[in-house]
């Protein structure tokens, strides 16, 4: 997958600034493809070059204008092509990983604050999923909105990010309950 993908998918449901677009990218899709605003700037430009997004001016009275984009046809197209694609298996590439991989050889306070820190995190990205998901929903069941609603892409993803961080959560715990007890059995050594 690359960015401009997930900008076209993003785009799918209304116009969007590139500023509300930075937005949904922090709320949404970050849980499953991370960008920086410069770079969604600069891919909205080159999509709008390439005829996969088109953008319009909205005159604004008190702001400075803004220019909202949204899919083409085209663009349409490129997703549909995108989607029917062999998708390459992902993989993780984390520094926590490679310091509690070296647990063994260094001082682990720093380490278990860090798997602490990173707990925290996970807790305060489940609870944005969860209102995500309460608000996708609405009054709606789970089961039923995942039969019946109109928009369950995005659901799925939230629900797979929810479950991202949820294994986090309980990986970061689990280590740093392990070099917790491995510390202290070493310190009565």
């Amino acid at each position: 997958m690359t960015l401009r993908h997930a900008v076209l998918a993003a785009l799918l449901d209304e116009e969007l600034s590139g500023y509300q677009l930075a937005k949904a990218f922090d709320t949404g899709v970050a849980n499953f493809w991370h960008a920086l605003p410069q770079q969604l700037y600069a891919e909205l430009a080159k999509l709008e070059r390439e005829g996969l997004v088109s953008g319009r001016e909205v005159v604004q009275d008190s702001r400075p204008n803004k220019r909202l984009f949204r899919v083409t046809e085209t663009g349409l197209a490129e997703l549909e092509r995108f989607a029917a694609t062999a998708g390459k298996p992902s993989f993780i590439r984390d520094d926590l990983l490679v310091k509690v991989q070296a647990a063994d050889h260094v001082d682990t306070g720093e380490v278990i604050a860090q798997l602490m820190e990173r707990a925290a995190f996970a807790d305060a990205k489940i609870e944005l999923f969860g209102g995500l998901l309460r608000q996708m929903r609405g009054d709606r069941s789970e089961e039923e909105f995942l039969r019946h609603g109109e928009r369950v892409g995005p659901y799925l993803t939230c629900l797979r990010g929810l479950a991202f961080e949820q294994g986090n959560r309980e990986w970061c715990h689990r280590s740093a309950a392990v070099l917790r007890e491995r510390r202290a059995a070493h310190a009565r050594l």
